[in-house]
């Protein structure tokens, strides 16, 4: 049922299309007075009437948003990657203005209103892009740092924070990993103590995705000293603070257009209005935000595989060894045609996980969506051969990105962890905080 709804409501946002500045591409935006009844535009030639969870109109939002990629990203990745950071409010007042920032946020504050299936359809458009680190911000912008605050946040809040996100006003990080706490969470140092009406912050924050550009960061704090699971607190941020100073700007081994910053906090005062939801439920809200960000990078890197893949076809079809294509070796397409049988059972997991209670299936899909990255770009890369390893080709940068998919957003050993405690297999052990994410 809420598929339906969901398909009704964003066929009538794509019969009553906002005129972008872009005559060629529509958006998803809706301006609810042009509502009209015009039907849906003509199906697309590869979509099956019994798709597992997408409907006409989220193909409509694909096709919509893949050519926004094709005319105001992909042409400058190149630049973009060389230079090791890309125009994030830029880019994000593009796709804002369309519609792409909140498909799945109250239509109150920007968003359209959709089910999570939306979301997962736009994650898998944005692995298009040709490189990793431009959708890992977006995803960051619309999956990861604003879940909590459209679900927990009070109005003001929202308006203050979700709503200029969701438009492209105002981009946004993520506070949550420290120097010695990664994807053990509960062990966080990072401390806002309440003074009178406020919080006084101190600490920092490490690997923080588009840090040196954001306006504001969605920040997981102490705010007691209670139990390590019940402390904790997530902090609307600004970032033009008095005390928050950006200290450096990472250089990572990939995603290389995607800034990376460590952050410290310096006696920053904020207002005790800027936490999100309760007081002490931050470590609970942000393990539900982990949820939508896994299923997020889930989407998103099977669409890039499909695309390595594909791009590893063409080149080995045209390179030849021992007088014939490479591809043409029985131990070149037969390997190509396991890892597509792979990529499509993942995908068929990530289906299986939207809209469903996701946290044991989020786990299985982040898991083996790490670990066929890894494994798919390793054998892709080899059949480059000399090529493959320079930076020149789409497939080497695949080999660096993807290579975070095991580490970010819990490490594969904590998504393990996680299906350990569902299937019921763990110690008996207090001490084990690992079970908890």
């Amino acid at each position: 049922m809420a598929l339906r709804e969901g398909a009704l409501h964003v066929k009538m946002l794509f019969c009553s299309r906002t005129l972008y500045k872009f005559a060629s591409f529509s958006g998803a935006r809706l301006l609810s007075k042009h509502v009209s009844s015009q039907s849906v535009s003509p199906k697309h030639p590869e979509i099956a009437d019994d798709h597992l969870i997408y409907t006409q109109e989220h193909f409509a939002m694909k096709e919509a948003l893949r050519k926004l990629i094709d005319q105001e990203i992909n042409p400058y990745v190149d630049q973009w990657e060389a230079e090791g950071t890309f125009p994030a409010h830029k880019v994000f007042k593009i796709l804002g203005n369309a519609g792409f920032l909140g498909v799945n946020k109250p239509v109150e504050y920007g968003g359209l209103g959709l089910d999570f299936s939306y979301s997962v359809a736009v994650a898998e458009e944005l692995g298009s892009i040709r490189c990793g680190g431009i959708p890992m911000a977006i995803g960051v912008q619309s999956d990861m740092a604003t879940p909590a605050l459209a679900r927990f946040g009070s109005d003001e809040l929202k308006k203050e924070f979700l709503l200029p996100s969701i438009m492209g006003d105002k981009v946004a990080c993520l506070g949550v990993s420290e120097v010695g706490a990664g994807s053990d969470v509960s062990s966080i140092k990072t401390k806002a103590v309440r003074k009178g009406d406020e919080y006084v912050i101190n600490g920092g924050k490490m690997w923080t995705t588009s840090g040196t550009q954001a306006d504001w960061m969605c920040l997981l704090a102490n705010t007691s000293d209670g139990p390590p699971h019940k402390n904790k607190s997530l902090i609307c941020l600004p970032m033009n603070l008095p005390g928050v100073h950006v200290a450096r700007k990472i250089n990572k081994i990939g995603m290389w257009s995607s800034d990376t910053a460590e952050v410290f906090f310096d006696d920053v005062r904020v207002p005790c209005k800027n936490v999100i939801g309760q007081e002490g439920l931050g470590f609970t809200y942000q393990m539900l935000q982990f949820q939508e960000e896994r299923l997020w990078a889930v989407a998103n890197i099977v669409t890039t595989m499909d695309s390595v893949i594909q791009e590893t076809v063409n080149y080995t079809r045209q390179r030849k060894v021992f007088q014939q294509p490479v591809l043409h070796h029985q131990a070149v397409h037969f390997r190509l045609a396991e890892l597509q049988t792979e990529v499509e059972l993942l995908r068929s997991l990530l289906y299986r996980a939207t809209g469903n209670d996701v946290t044991k299936l989020a786990s299985m899909a982040k898991l083996k969506g790490g670990r066929l990255a890894r494994e798919l770009s390793d054998s892709c890369l080899q059949y480059w051969g000399g090529m493959g390893y320079t930076s020149d080709v789409p497939v080497s940068r695949f080999y660096r990105d993807s290579r975070l998919m095991s580490i970010g957003a819990g490490a594969d050993e904590v998504m393990l962890g996680i299906i350990c405690k569902y299937m019921d297999t763990l110690p008996r052990n207090p001490a084990r905080l690992i079970s908890t994410h």
